[in-house]
C-alpha cells in the first residue's frame, strides 16, 4: 500500500502559537482538502502523525481532541478528502517516549499498520521534528512553508540538503503525484 504521511497543525490546518485548544481554533489551511482527495483518488491511504503536548499539558482533553479531529475530517471530506488514520502523540517534550515526533514511533506505527515500504513513504511536515522522524524511519521528508515550514527552512536545509520544499501541501502533492520527487 502506499502511504503518505502528514503533520498536522501548520500542514492541514493552521498552525496557532497556543495550539488548536476548541473547535473554533481549527481552521483548514486553504487547498489542504482538495490535496487530500487528489492523494486519495490517486489510491494512496493518508495518515496523520501529530503531536499534541496540549493534552499532555491539561490545556485539553481527549475528548476535545477527538472533536476537533472530527471537525477537521468533516472539512476534508467537504472536498472529497479522506484520512485513514490518525496517529497522535500526547506526551510533553519534557516526557517524551519515541512516538513524539522527532521519534519515528508514530511513522513506524503508520508503516507497520499500512504495511507500507518506508523509502516509498512521503512525511510532509512544517518542522525540523516532522522532518527528523521521516529520517529516522527511513521515509521521505517534505517541507511545506505553511506553518512554521517558512520560518523553519534554513535549519531544516541544513539538516537535509536535498530537502523538497514547497509552497504548502497542495504544491507538494502535484510534484508526488508527477513523480517529481
Amino acid at each position: 500500500m502506499q502511504l503518505i504521511i502528514l503533520d498536522r497543525d501548520g500542514v492541514i490546518n493552521e498552525d496557532r502559537p497556543d495550539s488548536v485548544r476548541s473547535l473554533d481554533h481549527l481552521k483548514l489551511l486553504p487547498g489542504a482538502g482538495a490535496a487530500v482527495a487528489q492523494l486519495n483518488h490517486a489510491g494512496y491511504a493518508v495518515a496523520i502523525a501529530t503531536n499534541q503536548a496540549v493534552v499532555g499539558r491539561g490545556h485539553i482533553d481527549l475528548a476535545m481532541l477527538d472533536m476537533i479531529h472530527a471537525k477537521m475530517l468533516a472539512g476534508l471530506s467537504d472536498y472529497g478528502g479522506r484520512i485513514d488514520r490518525i496517529y497522535v502523540a500526547t506526551e510533553t517534550p519534557e516526557h517524551a517516549t519515541s512516538r513524539r515526533k522527532p521519534g519515528p514511533g508514530m511513522l513506524l506505527e503508520a508503516l507497520r499498520d499500512f504495511s507500507a515500504v518506508a523509502e516509498d513513504t512521503f512525511m510532509i511536515g512544517d518542522d525540523l521534528t516532522d522532518l527528523s522522524a521521516a529520517d529516522a524511519a527511513a521515509c521521505r521528508p517534505l517541507l511545506v512553508r505553511t506553518g512554521k515550514g517558512h520560518l523553519r527552512q534554513a535549519e531544516c536545509q541544513k539538516a537535509f540538503p536535498k530537502l523538497p520544499i514547497y509552497d504548502n501541501l497542495a504544491a507538494a502533492v502535484i510534484s508526488i503525484l508527477a513523480g517529481k520527487v
